[in-house]
């Protein structure tokens, strides 16, 4: 390129840039090339503090950036749990007898939550297991009083326990096929007067179920499952 080719060019960018200064500022790397260029130019004696402002606003941008992303991803999640929920307990509407309801547990609901097992415990007064809660299938298990305290060690107060499994209980998973690395215990109160009840929701995975995760969602499909099972019970 002659010296003549390469002085038009720079003026035809430099009025490019002028009338389009957004094509710099929205390009990072180029005002990373541009400010770099500027601290050459003033030797090493001498810093600039525009230079370093605009290094640590690009980084507050980047993590900024970057929290937006988490609070997003957050609400993305939290609205397809919503979902999910929302479907279970619609499908726990559709049943018309105890059989299709129990059926339905095993079935639909595992697969609407994304869970690998699903286990109603209820507590009776008999010591083995009770003969008329054994025809109703392998998602029953029928347990005897004081089981749902003594599976939650002694944690009565949530409605909903998230928790990491290292040890699965053969009575609570007696056909699990594969390993259980965490599970859902929500409390079943089927009123005044009655033995309470457990439906644990498994998972393989060991993050699906954690502490820290919030559990106001299944509080509220705990309080839906137990008033629509009352129906079948009474």
């Amino acid at each position: 390129m002659t010296p003549q080719t390469a002085a038009q060019a720079e003026e035809i960018l430099r009025d490019i840039i002028t009338q389009n200064p957004r094509i710099v500022l929205d390009a990072p790397e180029v005002m990373r090339a541009l400010l770099a260029a500027h601290d050459e130019t003033l030797g090493q004696n001498i810093v600039d503090l525009r230079s370093v402002a605009m290094h640590r606003l690009e980084a507050q941008l980047g993590r900024l950036e970057e929290t937006n992303r988490s609070v997003i991803a957050a609400a993305y999640d939290n609205l397809a749990g919503t979902q999910q929920i929302h479907r279970a307990l619609l499908k726990i509407m559709e049943p018309t007898d105890f059989g299709g309801f129990l059926t339905m547990i095993g079935a639909e609901m595992v697969d609407i939550l994304r869970i690998d097992y699903a286990c109603l415990i209820l507590e009776t007064q008999t010591q083995s297991p009770d003969p008329n809660l054994a025809p109703l299938g392998p998602v029953v298990r029928a347990a005897p009083i004081g089981f749902v305290s003594h599976y939650l060690s002694q944690n009565l107060e949530a409605k909903v326990t998230l928790r990491t499994v290292t040890k699965p209980d053969v009575f609570v998973y007696p056909e699990a096929t594969g390993p259980v690395g965490s599970e859902a215990c929500l409390q079943l109160d089927f009123g005044a007067g009655t033995l309470p009840g457990l439906l644990v929701l498994g998972a393989k995975d060991a993050e699906q179920f954690s502490p820290a995760q919030g559990t106001d969602l299944l509080t509220f499909f705990a309080t839906i499952f137990e008033r629509a099972l009352r129906r079948w019970l009474t």
